[in-house]
């Protein structure tokens, strides 16, 4: 009678490797390209460089255009001033962070993927995920109109009114909006720190489990 002697070791591995490919989580999906303080930093900076670019904008805005009256027209001169082109710059600035927070909490570090039903699960990255976004929505609203408002003005500078006073767009709109951007990138700071600690929570569960089942 021959009795033939399997080693365990290759069972094992090959459960483990089953179990592993169960778990798409523990599957690399690449090199590492980005740490977490990477992609932290460039958000920060984008949204800083947002927000200076906001504030410059606001301050350089005149605060009336010179009117000239002409044949039953006033003509509006407005001094030459970078306002336009600094709030077009500050709303892509904001639209770059924006893209730059979105593709940091998901992104798959150390070459790791988590579900994104996982992140949901955890209500605290939900909540600032959401405020993340609602706060870029509202810092692009504000910093787009005042800046088309007053590129409007600047382009349609004659008027048949006579009683034009020559306006430009409202005062401390985009002052409010280059905060707002700033305030969203904070936002998707908080929401990249709680992204972490939910991906440590989720690798620290799956490898429990996966020990637990070769054991």
């Amino acid at each position: 009678m021959n009795n033939t002697y399997i080693h365990p070791l290759p069972a094992r591995v090959s459960a483990e490797k089953k179990i592993r490919d169960l778990i798409p989580s523990l599957s690399g999906v690449g090199a590492m390209a980005f740490t977490i303080k990477q992609m932290a930093t460039i958000v920060g900076t984008l949204g800083v460089i947002s927000f200076i670019l906001g504030v410059i904008a606001e301050n350089k805005k005149p605060a009336k255009g010179v009117l000239n009256t002409g044949n039953d027209v006033v003509i509006c001169r407005y001094p030459s001033d970078p306002t336009v082109v600094l709030g077009y710059l500050s709303t892509a600035f904001l639209a770059i962070t924006t893209l730059a927070g979105y593709f940091s909490v998901f992104y798959p570090y150390k070459g790791k993927v988590v579900p994104k039903a996982v992140l949901f699960k955890n209500k605290g990255f939900l909540v600032f995920l959401n405020i993340a976004l609602a706060t870029t929505g509202l810092a692009a609203a504000m910093l787009l109109w005042p800046t088309v408002t007053e590129q409007l003005h600047q382009a349609r500078n004659i008027h048949h009114n006579l009683a034009t006073e020559c306006p430009t767009a409202k005062t401390g709109v985009l002052g409010g909006g280059a905060f707002l951007s700033l305030d969203s990138c904070l936002f998707w700071l908080v929401a990249l720190m709680l992204a972490d600690n939910a991906r440590e929570d989720y690798f620290e569960e799956t490898d429990s489990i996966v020990a637990a089942v070769i054991e």
